[in-house]
């Protein structure tokens, strides 16, 4: 069965088709998966497509890396659900907490969704406090608490971004303007006393790619410590790919709690927070914060995660290189194409803004690109035999896998994907 009559059936099972929003932009259906090896998806209709998607960023080893696949078969044969702890959560959490938070602790869970929800409800549980602040365009998940826009100014309390949350949850989260200090201090200075928490993406990455400005992630610690505030890093898509240390490291800002997820399981269902010892042991059994989960540390997401981190150990430039080589090959065809065009990258990590020749800071900017002209690239590109993501304001990603083969395939691709989308 092909994917044409796999999304008929689909539309009758699931709502919109799917069984998360963004698989259904891709057109004129959405293609399904048949195999994977490496940097290339197979797909029931034929189709072998260079992936640039990489599962939104947790396969930076690639689909099926040998040593993740043998762990996975190793801890299979072992039994995969226990109810109770195993080792492999022992060694998983030393080899994250080493990189990330030497001397803290560590609490796994299923989801990047989950890791943010812990998080929040820790530092509200640790401060006191009841507010927490994000950014208009940085995204943290599916729960109450971060689907919340930005309300008719930078710094005031968020209103609703999906229907089914009530405005009064909606209104525990003030919204700022990312890369703007200013509007970050001016919430503060309302509302300072009753902030727990400021949550970012140390590196946006779901307005397409969108680095910290200098000087913003440094004013983010020096904002929160002067109130009593915490800093949360929601790095489950900048842990472990733009550094082994993450964001902390790369930028040189520790955050006071961390979020984990994506690459630290291989490709496997997984999420953490990390904290120091003082705020962690705040989490239920040891604290009155409470968190819980039937899958929390799951065997075989453990078992790849500890293969995935050992081979990133050793393998991590490469997918970072990989990225370096697309960007100057996609750089090069947008150039020959003669559009404008920014492009904004973080080491294995990059997205193209088409449509504008100026810089893309913010949420506002990102929206301002056209995002009808990169909806026909996504098609042609498909067409031309590579996956790249199929909205503007996700990412685009390269994993150890890719080699300057893929690069070369791309650079074509690319070249005659902009020459299609640009016709009238």
């Amino acid at each position: 069965m092909g994917s044409r009559e796999l999304y008929r059936e689909a539309k009758e099972l699931f709502p919109g088709g799917v069984n998360s929003p963004v698989r259904a932009l891709v057109e004129p259906e959405p293609f399904y998966v048949a195999d994977a090896q490496g940097p290339y998806l197979y797909t029931v209709d034929g189709e072998k497509l260079l992936d640039m998607v990489l599962g939104y960023g947790p396969l930076i080893l690639g689909h099926r890396h040998p040593k993740v696949e043998e762990a996975l078969r190793e801890a299979l044969r072992r039994g995969w659900l226990y109810g109770a702890p195993s080792p492999l959560e022992v060694e998983l959490a030393k080899k994250i907490l080493a990189h990330v938070k030497p001397g803290g602790m560590i609490r796994f869970v299923n989801t990047g969704t989950e890791a943010t929800m812990t998080a929040i409800r820790l530092a509200r549980g640790y401060t006191g406090r009841k507010l927490i602040l994000k950014f208009d365009g940085n995204y943290h998940g599916s729960h109450d608490q971060v689907l919340v826009a930005a309300g008719s100014a930078a710094g005031e309390l968020g209103i609703p971004s999906s229907s089914g949350v009530p405005r009064e949850v909606a209104s525990l989260t003030l919204v700022a303007r990312y890369n703007d200090l200013h509007s970050v201090e001016e919430a503060f200075r309302r509302h300072g006393d009753e902030i727990a928490a400021v949550i970012v993406e140390p590196v946006a990455a779901n307005m397409g790619v969108v680095p910290p400005l200098p000087g913003f992630l440094e004013g983010l610690r020096r904002v929160t410590r002067s109130h009593g505030a915490l800093l949360i890093f929601d790095e489950v898509v900048t842990g472990f790919r733009i550094s082994l240390g993450g964001a902390q490291k790369y930028y040189g800002v520790e955050a006071d709690i961390v979020t984990l997820g994506k690459a630290i399981g291989g490709g496997m269902p997984i999420g953490a927070v990390a904290a120091e010892r003082r705020i962690m042991e705040h989490l239920s059994p040891a604290g009155k914060v409470f968190n819980a989960g039937t899958f929390n540390a799951h065997p075989l997401a453990m078992a790849a995660g500890i293969a995935s981190l050992e081979a990133l150990e050793k393998e991590l430039p490469r997918a970072s290189e990989a990225m370096k080589e697309v960007v100057e090959a996609l750089d090069e065809a947008a150039s020959r194409a003669g559009i404008e065009y920014t492009i904004n990258r973080v080491e294995s990590m990059a997205q193209i803004f088409l449509g504008t020749s100026g810089p893309v800071e913010n949420a506002e900017q990102a929206r301002a690109s056209n995002h009808r002209l990169y909806k026909r690239l996504h098609h042609y590109m498909r067409i031309q035999g590579v996956f790249i993501a199929p909205s503007q304001m996700e990412a685009l990603f390269t994993s150890t896998a890719h080699t300057s083969r893929e690069t070369e395939l791309f650079q074509e691709a690319a070249t005659r994907a902009l020459k299609r989308a640009l016709e009238p």
